[in-house]
């Protein structure tokens, strides 16, 4: 797992698995949103079996209309992750959905051992810019839900599953590559 960010083309958000990994998802993502939080182990999960073939790749599209908390949890796993936190945070967002004011945020945080004099209220509004362009970025791809995701740059239509997604990819029920024609 990696705290890293990409700067290849469409790959330029935080990185799950091995940043140099041959394939790539990039999810559009919102943390207060059930499916992507559904989602969420999935990915992990094909990630972690894939030998270091798959790299998931986060941007935020916080539906903030329909979560009101979308945002604020954006924001904290962008300061988070400046601290080397933000696979840790986002999946602390995830599991407690439900619970993403600011007291809950910094909760996690110190739980995390972080600095969380950034993670709320208007400290965290430095990553504003950040999640604006990812924001932005989704919605000139057509990104109108969560979660989308792109496998390479082409739209994945298909169920969020471990196998149908090893399919998509070309990869073994184990994670092995299949010969691609």
């Amino acid at each position: 797992m990696s705290d890293e960010r990409s700067d290849e083309g469409f790959a330029q958000r935080w990185v799950y698995g091995n940043p140099e990994a041959a394939l790539t998802i990039t999810e559009f993502g919102d943390l207060e949103c059930p499916y992507c939080g559904a989602a969420a182990p999935v990915l992990r999960e094909l990630v972690d079996t894939s030998e270091d073939q798959v790299r998931l790749v986060w941007r935020h599209f916080p539906l903030y209309t329909v979560h009101p908390f979308a945002l604020t949890a954006a924001l904290a796993a962008e300061a988070a992750g400046r601290q080397g936190a933000f696979w840790p945070m986002v999946e602390k967002l995830f599991k407690h959905q439900d619970r993403l004011d600011d007291a809950s945020i910094v909760e996690y945080g110190r739980f995390l051992e972080l600095d969380t004099s950034t993670l709320v209220g208007d400290a965290a509004q430095q990553y504003a810019e950040a999640v604006r362009a990812d924001y932005a970025d989704g919605i000139a791809l057509g990104v109108h839900g969560t979660p989308t995701l792109f496998v390479e740059d082409t739209p994945y239509l298909g169920k969020v599953t471990l196998n149908d997604l090893r399919d998509e990819l070309g990869l073994s029920r184990r994670g092995a590559s299949r010969a691609r024609s």
